[in-house]
């Protein structure tokens, strides 16, 4: 049986453990509540830059292949990732091996030398010149589309930032984040595996209890929104048409969040979907859809990813738009919502078996405050009924809330056949 207990050190750091005794790794991961948005201006990319950073080398651990050999000894593999509201850094280890990986990761956050700056932004940019074409335009369809969700806000810019904020970077601002971001009220320790509470509480305090707080500072929410259904067409010499339908939703503690997961699942989520089967399957003019959603403290969004050749984007943004028309003013079958009710509730119960899954549902749970446990998400999950999906779907796909971006190698004609599209699908709703 899954058991998980929090308990807060004195300095303000939570330390959750799950227990997973069926188990034989565990997982170790420190969450902290920074990421893009808490960037300042001209500094984008300053959380991500500071996560590649802290892999160069500690007071402990001189460089970062010293960190790597000292993970191995252990049977783990250290790894970080950085989003618009959160960074972690996570492992997997031996279990009998949990306070020497809390160690270690300890002495990143703690006592981090900050060197290798200018090779690390070599290498970020690099990565950020991924999403640019030849002619140096951003073509990462994720990135246009958080500008037109939230314009002129941080949330809208490119966590990895941009070649320009990149070069910026200097020592002192990444000194200045880890003093401001990098304290025990802001962090979340979580253990899951074949661990006992009491013994990752007591390795906790022996490495973290002499990390300092202060005061954390405030951030910017999303204020501003547009009315209006937004269009970025994007040329590049791709050989298909890269398309994003995204539509501005609910903050993660909203009450019709559940629905909403059901609304991608209905529409995006595997062969038996709506978007799948009518794109794909009867008309034949993509290969694969993706739905996500984005959840932040006061908003989000739901987003579709599809391709397509030029000649048949117009075609599929009409019928993607029916299936959308068709979810907003249709009931949903009983047989299909109790398939994907079905199929939800597995996956929660599948999850049980992962030690990853269970350090995120716990740790970056406590960390958002959105905790909830298994039987809970299935309880709600079991009470939702086609009446909700319906309301969720009126509110979630209005036409304000619309934001499509199609990058690719446009033809005369293309952009206004697509507008008028989008201009029907205004008028219809």
């Amino acid at each position: 049986m899954i058991r998980h207990s929090l308990h807060t050190l004195k300095n303000g750091l939570r330390v959750v453990c799950v227990e997973m005794p069926h188990l034989h790794s565990a997982e170790l991961a420190i969450y902290l509540k920074v990421g893009g948005r808490n960037d300042p201006p001209g500094r984008e990319g300053l959380s991500h830059f500071l996560e590649h950073i802290l892999f160069r080398g500690t007071a402990d651990f001189s460089s970062s292949l010293a960190i790597e050999t000292a993970f191995e000894m252990i049977g783990g593999a250290p790894n970080a990732a950085t989003d618009a509201e959160s960074t972690y850094y996570y492992s997997r280890v031996h279990p009998d091996s949990i306070k020497r990986s809390m160690e270690i990761f300890a002495s990143m956050l703690m006592k981090p030398l900050l060197s290798g700056i200018e090779i690390e932004k070599r290498i970020i940019a690099e990565e950020a010149r991924e999403d640019l074409n030849e002619q140096g335009e951003e073509v990462n369809p994720d990135t246009i589309i958080s500008r037109l969700l939230w314009p002129r806000h941080p949330l809208g810019m490119p966590t990895i930032g941009t070649l320009e904020s990149i070069a910026a970077i200097e020592h002192s601002d990444l000194e200045g984040h880890l003093k401001k971001y990098y304290i025990p009220s802001n962090a979340v320790l979580v253990v899951s595996g074949p661990v006992k509470s009491a013994a990752v509480l007591a390795a906790a305090m022996d490495c973290f209890g002499a990390w300092n707080d202060q005061c954390l500072p405030a951030f910017s929410l999303v204020t501003l929104r547009q009315f209006t259904p937004q269009i970025r067409c994007v040329q590049d010499s791709d050989s298909q048409m890269n398309l994003q339908l995204a539509f501005l939703g609910f903050a993660r503690d909203d009450r019709r969040f559940m629905a909403l997961r059901f609304l991608r699942r209905i529409l995006a989520g595997g062969g038996g979907s709506r978007l799948h089967l009518r794109l794909r399957e009867e008309l034949g003019i993509i290969y694969s859809v993706d739905g996500a959603i984005g959840a932040y403290d006061e908003t989000g969004c739901l987003v579709f990813d599809l391709s397509t050749a030029p000649d048949t984007l117009i075609h599929a943004v009409e019928a993607a738009f029916e299936e959308l028309f068709r979810i907003i003013y249709e009931p949903i079958p009983d047989d299909e919502l109790e398939r994907v009710r079905n199929s939800y509730i597995f996956d929660l119960e599948f999850s049980r078996d992962s030690a990853y899954e269970m350090g995120g549902r716990y740790g970056w749970g406590e960390l958002m405050g959105v905790v909830r446990n298994i039987e809970e998400d299935q309880c709600e999950a079991r009470r939702i009924t086609a009446a909700e999906l319906q309301e969720t779907a009126r509110a979630i796909l209005a036409p304000e809330n619309l934001r499509l971006v199609a990058i690719g190698p446009w033809k005369r004609g293309m952009k206004k056949a697509l507008r008028e599209v989008v201009a029907r699908y205004q008028q219809r709703f």
